[in-house]
């Protein structure tokens, strides 16, 4: 099967329902990364996702991993560590760039990265055009984890996250669900036994299809916002 190269001006895709089924959810190759051409395509359920020296690749996988705010988990272990750990607080859109840029110096030092320096200037676009966020986990003044990603809506579409202490990721997570609280879901993207094992489950393309026509209102993710470690507490008893 011919996979589609996307060369137009304006941002376009094919139906979703046209994505492969091996490799799972690849859609098409090529277009922009412009903030425009991310609006169009997490508005469809479609990211992009490729390695350095590769043309830009577009994916929408059935099934996808998706998480409930409400179905959040969180495991005695994690309660124990918190209690104990030194995290003083996690805020809200303060360290953008400086998250996305640990996500990608710590996917380099493993596996490699797809957060290329392309990738990394179009996130850095939309988070100043309003629409890209990040969730920053502190010890004092230092930066110890966060993650981020695209709001459209009610639904937050999780990108990457990192940690530089135990746990750091997962405190993020439980505070981007507390604080954005009219958060309807959140997209995983893609099946991690990580994020099973915080509540995350799989829906086929359907009902996220469906998820996303129902989003339709203004974006609610705030930024203006501040969990100290006593509220982190007090949301894992």
């Amino acid at each position: 099967m011919d996979i589609p190269w996307l060369n137009t001006e304006q941002p376009y895709f094919p139906d979703v329902y046209k994505a492969l089924k091996q490799p799972n959810g690849l859609l098409a190759v090529g277009g922009q990364l412009t903030p425009d051409w991310l609006k169009a395509a997490y508005h469809k359920g479609i990211f992009p996702w490729f390695s350095d020296n590769e043309p830009i690749i577009w994916w929408s996988p059935s099934p996808r991993m998706v998480l409930y705010p409400k179905k959040l988990r969180i495991n005695r272990s994690l309660r124990k560590h918190l209690k104990k750990n030194a995290i003083t607080h996690v805020s809200f859109d303060r360290r953008f760039e400086d998250v996305i840029n640990h996500c990608a110096q710590v996917r380099a030092s493993t596996t490699g990265t797809w957060l290329v320096p392309s990738m990394i200037s179009a996130y850095c676009e939309a988070h100043r055009q309003g629409f890209a966020h990040s969730v920053e986990v502190w010890r004092h003044d230092t930066l110890v984890g966060g993650l981020y990603g695209i709001n459209l809506g009610s639904i937050f579409f999780g990108e990457s996250m990192f940690s530089l202490t135990p746990n750091a990721s997962k405190y993020a997570l439980l505070a981007l669900t507390a604080a954005q609280s009219k958060l309807s879901l959140i997209d995983c993207q893609m099946k991690t036994e990580y994020l099973k094992s915080m509540g995350g489950e799989e829906i086929d393309r359907t009902d996220f299809q469906q998820h996303l026509k129902a989003s339709y209102e203004p974006n609610v993710f705030i930024s203006d916002t501040v969990l100290s470690h006593s509220d982190l507490l007090s949301l894992a008893p």
